[in-house]
């Protein structure tokens, strides 16, 4: 009797224990929305594209009834990889980040791995091509799950080829941060666009400076583009890269001050709040941005592997490319302006659809997202 109660005694336990790992698991499953938080590692959240990325992440954390916390590292290198430390610290399960050099990703990485916390990047990419090493190291990480980001090099030359086709020819070109992966794929495209121009037209050559360098600040760009207006008096047009908006605003600002608004053009990336009056005005020539959706993706993803909804990130790396929207006239501004700056392109409702999608359904709406898909749902909607 007493070998039989044992037994029974044994099988019990076992049966509990079961039970218990079963309820553990269960519940790690189900974790439940108010318990995310979501970290978001970012060069700043209150200039002219940051704000906009934190007005949808905002929206879309009350959609979903998560927390999210916001991080501000100003491309500044040790800044970027504490802020995910900072992040874990705080209770993140998962985090997204606009980091400033691949190289940064491999603490980031490894501190998501050792901490269990999902990783997931915003408008960048770590380069298969120039850091091998540290995308392999992504690829196999069971907790990065990829990154989220634009066609550089298109945008490049799709924004220099505004200004050729308006006639500029000496072109002066304002970069933020020298190794930037974004920086150097957006020059790579206005070196293809004015290459390509210059083989089509051998008797009228356009010319692209070496680049200033500016920095994250507006006072930045407007001593980058008085040192090209002093070096080039024939100099008919800039390129600010991006930077978040402020390089911009400083190189507006600086030629404003040289009374040269509309005779040097400008194009560059992220869109400006008042961009409708300067493209009339003529202090801006065209534009390429209303991308502030992108980190939403990356949110969403990440949103989803705390779920336990997306899974099984080890030997993958999820590769999200997000289109621009480009502008070169007041009347290719209208639908912006009404679709993603006067409201935002998604509802609360419609947030959390995307959030229900599975990961290639979420790759889809990514690459559908435009003034044209923003105006069908508002259409439908009204319906």
């Amino acid at each position: 009797m007493r070998f039989t109660f044992k037994k029974f005694a044994k099988a019990i336990a076992s049966t509990a224990l079961a039970a218990s790992i079963a309820t553990c698991s269960t519940s790690a499953q189900a974790i439940e929305n108010s318990d995310i938080k979501i970290g978001v590692s970012i060069w700043s959240s209150t200039d002219v594209l940051g704000s906009y990325c934190k007005k949808i992440l905002d929206e879309a954390a009350d959609a979903l009834g998560v927390q999210v916390q916001y991080v501000d590292q100003a491309h500044v290198s040790e800044k970027v990889t504490a802020s995910v430390e900072q992040l874990v610290a705080s209770g993140c399960q998962g985090i997204i980040i606009c980091n400033s050099s691949d190289t940064e990703m491999t603490s980031a990485i490894k501190t998501a791995n050792n901490n269990k916390v999902y990783l997931a990047q915003f408008f960048r990419i770590i380069s298969k091509e120039a850091n091998p090493g540290i995308y392999r190291m992504a690829t196999k990480s069971p907790y990065y799950i990829g990154a989220v980001h634009e066609d550089e090099p298109a945008n490049g030359k799709r924004l220099v080829n505004i200004l050729l086709d308006k006639g500029c020819r000496n072109i002066g070109l304002i970069g933020w941060e020298q190794g930037d992966a974004t920086w150097l794929g957006r020059w790579e495209g206005y070196r293809a666009g004015v290459e390509q121009w210059n083989k089509d037209h051998p008797n009228d050559q356009a010319k692209l400076s070496e680049p200033q360098y500016a920095g994250t600040s507006s006072e930045g760009g407007s001593k980058a583009a008085e040192a090209l207006m002093a070096a080039n008096p024939k100099l008919d047009a800039l390129i600010p890269a991006g930077g978040g908006g402020d390089p911009l605003l400083g190189a507006v600002a600086a030629v404003e001050r040289a009374g040269k608004t509309g005779a040097i053009k400008i194009v560059s990336t992220d869109f400006l709040p008042d961009l409708g009056e300067r493209l009339v005005n003529g202090s801006m020539a065209g534009q390429s941005g209303g991308h502030y959706c992108d980190p939403l993706i990356a949110f969403m993803a990440v949103y989803n592997a705390i779920k336990g909804n997306y899974k099984d990130f080890s030997g993958k790396f999820e590769d999200i490319t997000f289109p621009y929207l480009f502008v070169s006239s007041p009347e290719d501004y209208q639908g912006y302006e009404k679709y993603f700056v006067e409201q935002l392109p998604f509802t609360k409702a419609e947030l959390v659809d995307l959030s229900n999608k599975d990961l290639a359904g979420l790759k889809e709406a990514a690459s559908k997202i435009s003034i044209e898909d923003a105006a069908a749902r508002a259409a439908a909607r009204a319906e």
